[in-house]
């Protein structure tokens, strides 16, 4: 048995999404799913409940952080293996099973991660990554490891050296997507409470390591993972959340070595005086209207979706505040014999001679599975926005945005 275990915070439509996909996921193995509310303020107490009533949920009165409400389900959860997932993350149909298959195969795998995309097709690097030791750190912080993407060296923070799409051993897994045996987590007894938010998975990896099993970086599936980067990286915040969880770590883990424990926080409080001089200029320039901008020429959007589903969008898309031209819809399979505009297959010339800023993708019944999307977005040409609308529902979202009815405002992922 799998137990699946997400942390919930104001991302209602984002959870929404996940949930739909994990359950499609669990079709054909046996699994529990398990949602921790950190006491979110929108309607997600109200309307998940019913959504998916084979749920469980755990509804906290205050925000208790990422790893104590881990740990809660934890307890709970009976399962083999555990799924921590993140709520802003969307799973192809096979993806369970294929991890499942990849523990079965290599009996040395303590944790397991996989490959990550944004909601446009891009990769994120933080799917394989190395333990922040001090000239790691530095060659980041400095720029090395643009310059040199590949470098073993310059570029071990992300795993530079190791391909994209090719399963490896590495150090550290993203949190957003981490499954575990039940039985390494209870040896390194669930996650560190000291955590509230940020470096949990650096040290939940790091503790796996010293059992003496493999963190796997896992490429042969894929998920969206919908992270807000435009807004995170400049929120004050974030910044000190994510640097001081980065100094926990190294008080924790290198509190013996004193040479390395002092280079690392000595790099850790540069790196954090560069983020919030980033951040301070970036809010001088942002553009509050993100992802649109106030040109007054209006947007463009494709739509990948059956006839029936075409319309159904119009009537959403025209809730926008900034109001979208619908510039033609995509053929989604060869069954479809509704006029298109273009076929996914041909997204590439289209995009060639047609200037489309937004594309959206639809799911659920005679339209796209979630492993079509994923493969979609992959190989689809990145001169465009990607937007998602799933099961008809009325509404839709993208890499930090939603479009929903009565929503006047662009909305924003933690």
């Amino acid at each position: 048995m799998l137990s699946i275990i997400i942390v919930n915070y104001n991302v209602r439509y984002f959870i929404e999404a996940c949930l739909h996909s994990v359950e499609k996921a669990c079709k054909n193995i046996e699994a529990e799913i398990f949602v921790v509310d950190n006491a979110s303020t929108d309607d997600s107490k109200l309307v998940l409940p019913t959504l998916f009533p084979k749920v469980h949920f755990i509804w906290n009165e205050v925000n208790l952080g990422f790893s104590k409400a881990n740990n809660l389900a934890i307890k709970k959860a009976i399962g083999q293996y555990i799924l921590f997932l993140n709520p802003d993350t969307i799973v192809p149909e096979d993806c369970f099973e294929k991890c499942l298959s990849f523990f079965s195969k290599h009996h040395d795998a303590g944790a397991l991660g996989v490959h990550m995309i944004d909601g446009n097709g891009n990769f994120h690097k933080e799917s394989k990554r190395s333990f922040p030791a001090p000239a790691v750190s530095f060659y980041k912080m400095i720029g090395l490891s643009n310059l040199f993407p590949k470098s073993k060296l310059f570029a071990s923070y992300y795993a530079g050296h190791l391909p994209e799409n090719k399963t490896a051993s590495v150090e550290v897994l993203s949190g957003a997507f981490m499954m575990i045996s039940k039985k390494i987590m209870d040896r390194v007894k669930g996650f560190d409470e000291d955590y509230f938010m940020y470096a949990e998975d650096i040290d939940l990896s790091y503790r796996v390591k010293k059992t003496g099993f493999k963190n796997y970086y896992y490429a042969e599936t894929s998920i969206i993972h919908f992270k807000g980067e435009s807004t995170k990286k400049t929120d004050a915040e974030y910044v000190q959340n994510f640097y001081g969880a980065m100094k926990l770590f190294v008080q924790k883990h290198y509190r013996q070595e004193n040479f390395i424990k002092n280079a690392m926080m000595i790099s850790i409080a540069t790196a954090q005086f560069f983020a919030n001089s980033k951040r301070r200029i970036n809010n001088i320039w942002k553009n509050k209207s993100f992802p649109f901008n106030e040109s007054k020429q209006g947007k463009s959007i494709i739509i990948a979706a059956n006839n029936e589903t075409f319309n159904q969008m119009l009537h959403v898309i025209k809730y926008a505040k900034n109001k979208l031209l619908i510039s033609g819809r995509i053929k989604i399979n060869d069954q479809d014999i509704d006029p298109a505009s273009t076929t996914l297959q041909e997204l590439n010339d289209y995009f060639s001679k047609n200037q489309t800023d937004f594309i959206l993708f639809c799911e659920g019944n005679k339209n796209l599975s979630f492993l079509e999307i994923i493969e979609a977005l992959k190989s689809h040409p990145k001169k465009s926005t990607c937007l998602f609308n799933l099961n008809n529902q009325p509404f839709i979202f993208g890499n930090n945005f939603i479009i929903a009815e009565n929503m006047e405002e662009v909305a924003t992922i933690d």
